[in-house]
């Protein structure tokens, strides 16, 4: 680990999603501060846990680990190579906010990391004062709750208790996904950043299992995936029509009505496929902030570019160090012409598909 120095906890805690006060800074670098005295190496950790699932996991995240750097070409470093206890379930909690008939979530902007589009924080209760706060102006809100961060390699992140007990195919894809982060880092352009690194972390996981030849893995990855289809699907019919209405030239009082309609409709529809899944409640949470515009966006901004991403991937040849090459190119670009060669890769991907 690099030596730490004030100056590099205020970096990593400016990528949280801003900084417009100084008790907002403050409470990044207190939170990453607190979370780097938590971490012990992985050995140790093994030599000191008393649950034999902790240990299990333990040992299946070293696997993880080595099999992302020696296999996708992702950074081979000490991040997650340690590991940290924490007394929460959720290391951080995301704020996301927009106007009350757009999906364009609001920015938060400062001088490392540009602008991105939430508000990170270490405690719930500042969250839901932030929430609350954007809120009362009329805005959509929602939290997001965050168990795994990238510092961007500002420091070795270390796997966290918060998601040591999630189904290995779960860490997997985590850990991929916080990995491809230190990859490339475009400025002002979350989507970008966010539908990469779900674009490495998908291939990845794909990779991972195929590798494994173990049943329960498949099964495990078959029944998350399931619902994690379901929901994007449902996302996505909601979101669609909520972008056909904010951009017809119907009043707001028209509009209103119809964004209240296409809520209500999204709800019912996931009551009944929580009865096709028997009740379980995956995305519960999820909806029990609303749904609103600001929980639509904060999936888009996550999944909205992702197949442009695979489609680069296939251009590649398939070939992951390729990409990574890539992307760093474009990320250095201007942000109107990085979406224009992302557009282009789409039709490359078709051109190769179509009969």
């Amino acid at each position: 680990m690099r030596p730490i120095t004030f100056a590099r906890i205020g970096a990593a805690a400016l990528l949280l999603g801003g900084c417009s006060t100084a008790e907002y800074y403050w409470q990044g670098i207190s939170g990453q501060l607190d979370l780097l005295s938590r971490a012990q190496s992985i050995p140790a950790a093994l030599e000191t846990a008393r649950d034999p699932v902790i240990k299990r996991k333990l040992e299946r995240v070293v696997a993880i680990r080595d099999y992302a750097s020696r296999e996708l070409g992702l950074p081979d470093n000490a991040s997650y190579r340690r590991y940290a206890e924490l007394d929460r379930r959720f290391v951080l909690w995301n704020v996301f906010a927009t106007p009350a008939l757009s999906l364009t979530p609001r920015q938060w902007c400062f001088p490392i990391a540009g602008c991105v589009n939430y508000r990170g924080y270490f405690a719930e209760a500042d969250a839901r004062t932030e929430a609350a706060q954007l809120g009362a102006t009329g805005d959509d809100v929602h939290i997001g709750r965050v168990p795994a961060f990238s510092t961007l390699g500002y420091f070795s992140d270390p796997m966290l208790s918060t998601f040591i007990r999630y189904p290995d195919p779960e860490i997997a894809r985590l850990i991929f996904h916080e990995l491809a982060h230190q990859v490339a880092y475009a400025k002002d352009d979350t989507v970008f950043n966010e539908s990469f690194a779900v674009a490495v972390e998908e291939e990845g996981l794909r990779r991972w299992l195929a590798a494994q030849h173990d049943p329960e893995l498949d099964r495990q990855f078959a029944i998350s995936e399931r619902y994690r289809e379901a929901f994007r699907t449902l996302v996505n019919q909601t979101r669609s029509k909520l972008e056909a209405l904010y951009a017809s030239n119907a009043s707001d009082e028209v509009k209103g009505a119809g964004k209240a309609a296409a809520f209500d409709a999204m709800r019912a529809e996931y009551a009944e496929r929580k009865r096709a899944w028997g009740g379980f409640g995956a995305y519960d949470y999820w909806f029990t902030q609303g749904p609103n515009n600001a929980s639509l966006a904060s999936v888009g901004l996550y999944t909205q570019k992702v197949p442009q991403f695979q489609a680069l991937l296939a251009a590649e040849g398939g070939e992951l160090p390729r990409l990574y090459a890539r992307v760093k190119t474009l990320a250095a670009l201007p942000k109107v012409e990085r979406e224009t060669a992302l557009v282009a890769a789409a039709g490359v991907r078709t051109s190769h598909v179509s009969p």
